[in-house]
């Protein structure tokens, strides 16, 4: 119940800064108090009213003012500052929270990673530099501690991304009587010396020229690809579904010189298959003649006379090229030699040649 039992949080915010808090609510049963402050040891002591106080709820719940010294007495009072609720003196500097490393920088040597900072000007003894790192495969960050403002640490794979970050801390209990950091440096991504936006990049950086080769190949072996598929349905296309030859190649004059009328492309090529026909036969009786006459003469018992017949049509062919059927009919139980052979003959039997 006296006036140094209330709880209240002091930072001193890198010897610059001063911030003090209370809860109000809690404390001084929602009473709107005020704040006063003064550095300095003298009996003379000039207390400075709070100019920027922290709320809680429209209520005051602390004050932030400038550090003007290493010897601190605050006082709260009621609302118009004519009682005192609650006063303390202390040693500011036993409160610094320390600002966040400034120029960090990363020199990475194989598996090895060097940080360093720059050294603040006052009290670097009392600072110590903390490095925490993880991969990207690992959850819980591992932590390591050394002085201001350099530290080493080895064991890195370079296959693996890291996350890194680094702090200040402030020296307990040699130098504060509170352990206060400061805030965490921004994150950096790491593989292998290169930094990166974040390890989700974490891919090996590939040169432009290994990367263009290799779209070049991929782009020829998928037209080559394509290639042989075509080639291999065409072939499955024919074998499946053979090629109906077009009509009008074969017919070209049924299409062209008769407009499709089949009947009288019909009657026109009857006669010319008739008169090639007819052709043919006379080339045929003729040849058939000749080889009867040689064979008469050379046998020795030569036959009866042969008669020849001709067709009347050959001879009113309007194309002036006579031709003859010859028959060779002949004499009953005669033998007719024929290629070294000689057969029987009558008169119900012929040879056409």
């Amino acid at each position: 119940g006296g006036k140094d039992a209330i709880n209240t949080k002091i930072i001193n915010f890198n010897n610059e800064k001063m911030q003090i808090s209370w809860a109000t609510r809690e404390l001084f049963h929602n009473e709107n108090v005020s704040f006063f402050y003064t550095f300095g040891e003298g009996k003379q002591k000039v207390w400075k009213p709070c100019t920027t106080y922290l709320l809680d709820q429209d209520y005051n719940s602390g004050c932030l003012f400038k550090t003007e010294g290493p010897t601190l007495a605050i006082s709260i009072r009621n609302s118009n500052g004519s009682e005192e609720l609650f006063s303390k003196k202390l040693k500011a500097d036993f409160y610094i929270k320390p600002s966040p490393p400034e120029n960090v920088t990363f020199f990475w040597q194989e598996d090895t990673v060097t940080v360093s900072c720059n050294k603040p000007e006052r009290n670097a003894w009392c600072l110590r530099l903390e490095l925490q790192y993880k991969s990207k495969f690992e959850k819980e960050w591992q932590s390591r501690t050394s002085k201001c403002c350099s530290i080493k640490e080895q064991g890195f794979d370079p296959r693996k991304c890291y996350s890194l970050r680094i702090r200040l801390r402030r020296l307990v209990p040699y130098c504060n009587v509170v352990n206060y950091s400061s805030d965490w440096e921004a994150e950096t991504f790491w593989i292998n010396g290169t930094l990166l936006d974040s390890c989700d990049d974490d891919a090996t950086p590939q040169s432009e020229t290994v990367i263009v080769l290799s779209c070049s190949l991929a782009v020829l072996l998928m037209m080559l690809f394509l290639l042989i598929l075509l080639c291999k349905w065409q072939r499955v296309q024919m074998s499946v579904l053979p090629a109906i030859p077009d009509p009008k190649y074969p017919f070209a004059d049924l299409f062209n010189d008769h407009n499709g009328n089949l009947q009288e492309w019909l009657d026109k090529n009857d006669h010319v298959v008739l008169q090639t026909k007819q052709e043919y036969e006379e080339l045929e009786s003729i040849t058939e003649a000749e080889s009867q006459q040689e064979e008469g003469k050379n046998s020795e018992k030569p036959g009866p006379l042969e008669k020849i017949f001709t067709f009347p049509e050959a001879a009113e062919n309007n194309d002036g090229k006579a031709a003859e059927i010859a028959c060779l009919i002949p004499a009953p139980n005669i033998t007719a030699p024929f290629a070294g052979f000689h057969a029987l003959m009558n008169d119900d039997m012929y040879v056409v040649l």
